[in-house]
């Protein structure tokens, strides 16, 4: 058996033995929730992001909207009596990457969808202090400038697919036709509509 001073003297094996240690509690952590269908099965009513959808959720990732806004809410009333219900594994599953994010420059927008018109949205994107006084959320006038060609929007949403996401050979189909000369603030307001609302077991639990 291995003694304590020994250990202590040791730093090589003081790493070694820490590396075990951590590696077996994660694993004792991790591995399990790989098996349960809680968090690898799809939650009641869960569709995929339509092909705009998807491009606005890509213009969300592209302009850091995640850095400021996570999209978990976690498990405490604070949150709960605020943003509404916790977020779930099984709402993600097909999220890719996860957007749950840590860090709260803004407010959480798992469940945003729904709560403010799109004309708001557009005018919180294009100024937001004109709605939000007190906000330190930068504006994204290009938005309003900018068009998607939806030349690659075919191609994304089959990947989805390849990792599990169920979009149809139709929906791959229309995608360019679906996207083409939209405005991208129309996109990324569609995106933020959907948020918490692409399934039904919540919706109506505010």
């Amino acid at each position: 058996m291995i003694k304590h001073e020994t250990v202590e003297k040791n730093i090589g094996l003081m790493v070694l033995l820490i590396i075990i240690v951590i590696s077996g509690g994660g694993l004792a952590e991790i591995v399990p929730l790989f098996f349960q269908a809680s968090t690898t099965k799809p939650i009641e009513g869960l569709r995929p992001y339509s092909a705009v959808e998807l491009e606005g959720r890509d213009i969300y990732i592209r302009e850091g909207c995640h850095v400021c806004h996570s999209q978990m809410i976690r498990p405490f009333r604070a949150e709960t009596e605020r943003y509404g219900q916790f977020s779930t594994a099984n709402e993600q599953v097909w999220e890719h990457p996860f957007l749950w994010g840590s860090k709260r420059t803004g407010p959480d927008l798992a469940r945003v969808g729904g709560r403010y018109s799109d004309d708001w949205h557009r005018a919180h994107l294009y100024n937001p202090r004109d709605v939000v006084p007190e906000s330190k959320m930068p504006s994204y006038p290009w938005l309003f400038e900018d068009k998607l060609t939806g030349k690659d929007t075919a191609t994304k949403l089959t990947v989805m697919r390849k990792l599990g996401v169920p979009y149809t050979d139709e929906q791959i189909a229309s995608a360019q036709d679906d996207v083409a000369g939209i405005y991208e603030i129309e996109a990324l307001v569609e995106y933020l509509q959907v948020l918490g609302k692409t399934h039904s077991v919540y919706n109506n639990k505010r």
